[in-house]
């Protein structure tokens, strides 16, 4: 009995040790699979963490000369729309976070927005222009820049919150413009093409005062159709279902509605001014 004891107890001891290290094994082992989990956890929410970024635009009421009361009211619409403009980029940055390609915040969002702001710009400098000197160089001040908070497709990192500068940016309608009016441009693209109502044949008798004028925004109208399908093409399958119609033909019409007004205000100095125009301002996408 004296002599079975000391087998049972070493067997007892052998049992133990190695269930401790079975045990001690899998808690090592566990360690590194949690070790494991805890960075692979960690790397998701770095990206999740990652914003899309806000965008920033120079000042434009601090640049202004004085503004005749004449014109303040307009003016001062301009300006709340540059802001509303920075606004809706804003969103648009949060909405579309992953949509398109290294470009898509660029092409879609920042570009779109500077286009606008051209178009806002010049609507105040025009304002102030009918009874005081033109204010020259403002369009410098349409460019806007996405921090670098994260979103692919940033321009240059600013850190300067998006309504920086107090007033300013957002568009009402847009700038630079061009498109013109009833050409389908690219078609057979298979990204397909874009079609605008002609604006040229829809216009009276333009005054020779005005010619010259009017002549240069058909011609911008030409212009950003042409840029319109060329971005159509660079960007088959970038984006969600709604990509061409937010990012193409959307900013095309905004383009659209502030050179058909210019050509408008143009023909209005010395004639009738004509009415009913911004009606052909809509594009269409032919498939």
């Amino acid at each position: 009995m004296s002599r079975a004891l000391p087998k049972y107890n070493k067997r007892r001891v052998a049992f133990i040790g190695g269930a401790a290290a079975v045990a001690l094994s899998g808690t090592v082992i566990a360690g590194f699979a949690l070790a494991g989990e805890t960075s692979r956890s960690s790397g998701t929410n770095v990206r999740t963490l990652a914003g899309p970024g806000t965008v920033s635009c120079p000042d434009v009421k601090s640049k202004l000369p004085a503004v005749p009361a004449t014109a303040k009211a307009e003016v001062d619409r301009n300006l709340a729309l540059l802001n509303t403009q920075i606004q809706e980029a804003n969103k648009r940055l949060v909405d579309t976070v992953g949509q398109g390609g290294p470009n898509f915040a660029q092409n879609a969002i920042v570009g779109p927005l500077k286009d606008k702001r051209v178009a806002t710009i010049n609507r105040i400098a025009t304002a102030i222009g009918r009874t005081a000197a033109r204010p020259q160089g403002l369009d410098a001040l349409a460019p806007c820049t996405l921090n670098a908070n994260g979103n692919a497709g940033a321009a240059t990192p600013n850190a300067t919150p998006p309504q920086q500068g107090g007033g300013n940016t957002g568009n009402p309608g847009n700038a630079g413009n061009t498109g013109n009016a009833g050409n389908a441009g690219n078609a057979g693209n298979a990204a397909g093409s874009i079609s605008c109502p002609d604006v040229k044949s829809k216009l009276p008798a333009v005054p020779a005062t005005a010619k010259a004028e009017v002549d240069r925004n058909l011609a911008l109208l030409n212009t950003q159709i042409q840029e319109a399908n060329t971005r159509l093409a660079n960007s088959v399958g970038q984006g969600g279902p709604n990509f061409v119609q937010n990012a193409i033909l959307g900013p095309l019409k905004d383009k659209r509605v502030s050179t058909i007004d210019r050509i408008a205000i143009s023909i209005g100095r010395t004639a009738a001014k004509p009415q009913g125009l911004n009606s052909l301002a809509a594009c269409t996408l032919n498939k």
